[in-house]
């Protein structure tokens, strides 16, 4: 169970909610509307939280091999440094590190007894203090106990002080006054300086002190290499000619066996996952927002569909921080220029799903803090788009806008093997040269898209999905917040000193109904920003063999990496 949010390059595949395709008749809530809201959520109470097969672990064969893709090779197995934090990396490293904590299909969060037999908050001494026992039994693969040394080196890694540690986000760990040993080695005593009332996130996955006792380690040590692991499989190999990642059975660990002999990693184009299922390559696949694919995946012998809700979701992400786009008034006329509905539809044509755009940064029509905050900015209204740009100096000459000579032409970047995105930008184009922008829809390689691309702010507009994590409101300060550093995931690099200071007041709000109305403060204000432009709530929906067990969609929940194996 992790705090962070992770970014995935896959368009993937359905929206979590209601109306029919843009431009439908009938009799339907107005967009926008608080019945529009309601009825979202009703229909998306109604989803499954996960759907895996789920077998008990005695009518689980013993051994077996699954076969599994990765989006593209991971250079960066740390997941908590800046290029590491990616679906990639956290398939990978599930079953080889410590999550402190585990989450059910309900959001619920505990203790992960393997790691940690017990944990404690308390607010009685007038600060907070968690404290935590390690199982005694927790041991990382070089033969040195987990310890509190490990939770105090990730403590001080992570917490900001020093920016030569290239975290992706410093969420939780900045409000933390220190790290202490308890009673043994195996106790840990966490004293905030401020409450975060997410701290059940913190601390997963956790990496061994070599990996973080010092800014090089930290960056480098995990670059091309597992150094050391802590879980129910070790690494047999990684080789990045083949892009393949072979994980055995640790016979060293501690806990419930596994089920299986191996898993293997294979990074493979999205263009050709649906091929590799089909003729035995893969075990399981996610399916794409790509309706001949789902139709394709059904017609696979000896496979099922599984679909679940998932706290993730789909957007545009705008570069404030980019030349044309500094000027708020201008990222607001794109969001009114830009059909978010058609785009959508767009997408999920023929996906057996209703659609539904997304309006809330947070929430998704699943969680019950959901409201639509986007206001007048959240409907489609070219008109309203071409008076802002007319405003800002941005006049019309022939088919494009100028400004002082120069033309209004921005890059729309997009995963090369992407077809979605493609399909995305070649729409968004369309669209924005109705109101006189000119864009360039720029495919890239795509193990590059982020680390060359995204990271570095190198780009205009780029289409994404944010994987998020029981913990809504750990997207604000990781995602909104205004950045010190270029080491973050506010990939537009903008903020205000008033998003700020909410996003700190929710980020300590222990009371859970007052932490959610201030994140819909916040969310209001992201709107205005034009920081992100949300499309659709993307659930988990899988292609899987029929035998494969305790493994598909998972929606909020972690996985059981010891139960996943094939029925008997």
């Amino acid at each position: 169970m992790k705090v962070g949010y992770k970014a995935v390059a896959g368009a993937a595949l359905l929206a979590m909610a209601l109306t029919a395709c843009a431009g439908g008749g009938g009799d339907k809530p107005k967009a926008g509307s608080s019945e529009a809201a309601k009825e979202a959520q009703q229909q998306a109470a109604g989803l499954a939280g996960s759907t895996i097969n789920p077998v008990a672990y005695d009518q689980v064969a013993d051994g077996g091999v699954v076969k599994l893709a990765t989006s593209s090779w991971q250079a960066q197995w740390n997941y908590n440094q800046v290029n590491g934090t990616h679906d990639n990396t956290d398939q990978v490293i599930e079953p080889l590190l410590p999550l402190v904590s585990i989450a059910n299909d309900k959001a619920e969060v505990v203790n992960n007894p393997d790691y940690v037999t017990e944990w404690k908050m308390d607010l009685s001494g007038g600060k907070q203090v968690v404290t935590y026992k390690i199982n005694e039994k927790a041991t990382w693969s070089d033969g040195k106990p987990i310890t509190y040394k490990d939770f105090q080196a990730q403590w001080k890694a992570l917490n900001g002080t020093n920016k030569k540690f290239q975290a992706t986000s410093t969420d939780g760990y900045d409000r933390v006054a220190s790290v202490e040993k308890g009673a043994t080695d195996k106790d840990v005593i966490v004293t905030f300086a401020k409450n975060y009332p997410d701290w059940p996130g913190m601390f997963s996955p956790l990496y061994p002190v070599s990996a973080n006792e010092t800014p090089e380690a930290f960056n480098k040590d995990w670059l091309g290499k597992i150094p050391v692991t802590a879980g129910p499989f070790k690494v047999e190999s990684l080789n990045e000619t083949t892009k393949t990642v072979t994980l055995v059975r640790d016979d060293k660990w501690w806990g419930q066996k596994a089920k299986l002999d191996k898993i293997i990693f294979r990074a493979i184009d999205d263009t050709a996952k649906l091929n590799a299922f089909a003729n035995g390559e893969l075990d399981a696949v996610e399916i794409p927002a790509n309706a001949a694919d789902l139709k394709r995946a059904k017609e696979v012998q000896n496979a099922d569909i599984r679909k679940a809700a998932a706290p993730n979701w789909r957007h545009f992400t705008v570069n404030g921080s980019a030349a044309l786009l500094k000027d708020k008034s201008v990222r607001q006329a794109i969001l009114l220029g830009i059909n978010r509905e058609t785009i959508a539809a767009s997408d999920l044509k023929d996906m057996d799903w209703p659609i539904q755009v997304l309006n809330n940064h947070l929430y998704m029509n699943t969680h019950k803090g959901y409201v639509d905050n986007s206001g007048e900015l959240g409907k489609y209204n070219p008109e309203k788009a071409k008076q802002l740009l007319d405003a800002a100096g941005w006049k019309q000459e022939g088919e494009y806008r100028k400004k002082d000579g120069k033309e209004f032409a921005i890059r729309f970047t997009v995963p090369a093997d992407l077809a979605t995105s493609k399909q995305e930008g070649e729409l968004t184009q369309a669209m924005l040269k109705e109101i006189g922008i000119k864009v360039t829809v720029e495919p890239v390689p795509s193990d590059k898209f982020f680390d060359d691309y995204i990271i570095p702010g190198n780009f205009d507009i780029v289409p994404f999905s944010w994987l998020g994590t029981p913990f809504p409101n750990g997207a604000l300060p990781q995602i909104y917040k205004t950045p010190v550093s270029d080491n973050t995931s506010n990939f537009p690099r903008i903020g205000t000193p008033e998003l700020d200071k909410l996003i700190d007041q929710a980020a300590g709000e222990m009371d859970p109904a007052k932490a959610i109305e201030l994140g819909n403060a916040a969310d209001k204000l992201i709107w205005d920003e034009v920081h992100t432009i949300p499309m659709y709530q993307r659930p988990d929906i899988y292609a899987a063999k029929k035998n494969l067990a305790n493994y598909g969609a998972f929606g909020y929940s972690d996985k059981n990496w010891t139960t996943i194996g094939y029925t008997k």
